[in-house]
């Protein structure tokens, strides 16, 4: 298997000074680190491979650390690996040799073509030129997929030791093509909670009335409720919640050319405020509920 690049981690930590904030940030999309070998066995440009990415999302969020709280980023690309799946969500008809039996090739999300290992981007913009073997298949699991997740936990983990419960805001991009509703309403975010699953209601409804005030136009789970990680980590019963956050790629970024709008850096420093006023949010919404169980 060739190495995904010789020169960049995989993924790394951007850590506060100090902790000060029950939180977690994480990216997992915005990985632009494609390599030669990936780039030469895909029938796609290097342009138009980046279709899955969550432009420069990680940018938008690097304010977290300075307000306390951690940021996990992927350096490597989702159409490599995409980590907001199942561990093996996998399709047989993208590799020459047999799975094992523990794969999950009949998800809705594979027979997509956005399982674990992207068969596509965007709209059915096939990636390989040719199927891979399934060693290589499995092999990315292991040492990306596997990696990523246990640095993750550590994150959540640590947080929820520390301060008695955790709150991981997921952070992705959407298409400025989606519409909501009868009326093909556009958000520019939408705040997924896995229909009230993952997280207090409480904090989703601080996300949404937070946006609101800023003028934006935000929405609670359709069409994006939240992925694997969303509803993987959540649980809101053992003080651990989790909200994935998919901010509009077009009030941000020329979805053409991917270069940055003019006002990106605005939107990063709203962004910044938004984190602390999550902050602000949840330590009134746990302390409400500290005094209810008295």
């Amino acid at each position: 298997m060739q190495p995904l690049s010789a020169t960049c981690e995989l993924f790394e930590v951007r850590e506060p000074v100090e902790q000060s904030i029950p939180f977690v940030y994480n990216s997992p999309h915005s990985g632009r680190a494609y390599s030669q070998a990936f780039l030469e066995r895909s029938k796609l440009d290097a342009f138009s491979i980046r279709r899955s990415e969550d432009y420069f999302v990680d940018e938008l969020f690097s304010s977290a650390p300075s307000h306390g709280a951690p940021l996990l980023v992927a350096n490597f690309p989702r159409a490599y690996v995409d980590v907001n799946r199942e561990p093996y969500e996998l399709d047989p008809r993208m590799f020459s040799g047999p799975l094992p039996s523990y794969v999950n090739g009949h998800s809705v999300r594979v027979a997509g073509g956005l399982g674990t290992i992207p068969r596509i981007v965007a709209e059915n913009m096939e990636i390989y030129q040719g199927r891979l073997s399934a060693e290589e298949g499995l092999a990315r699991i292991e040492t990306i997929y596997k990696p990523y997740h246990a640095c993750l936990r550590r994150l959540i983990a640590k947080t929820h030791t520390m301060f008695g419960s955790v709150v991981l805001i997921d952070c992705h991009s959407m298409p400025g093509s989606v519409r909501v509703g009868a009326g093909a309403l556009r958000p520019d975010f939408i705040i997924g909670d896995r229909y009230g699953t993952s997280a207090s209601a409480d904090l989703t409804h601080a996300a949404l009335q937070i946006l609101g005030d800023y003028g934006f136009t935000a929405v609670r789970n359709k069409p994006y409720a939240g992925g694997f990680i969303t509803e993987h980590y959540g649980r809101p019963a053992r003080g651990l919640h989790a909200l994935q956050i998919e901010i509009n790629r077009a009030i941000y970024v020329d979805e053409q050319t991917l270069e940055k709008r003019a006002d990106f850096a605005l939107l990063a420093s709203v962004l910044s405020r938004f984190v602390a006023q999550m902050a602000g949010a949840w330590a009134g919404i746990a302390n409400d509920d500290a005094l209810a169980a008295e």
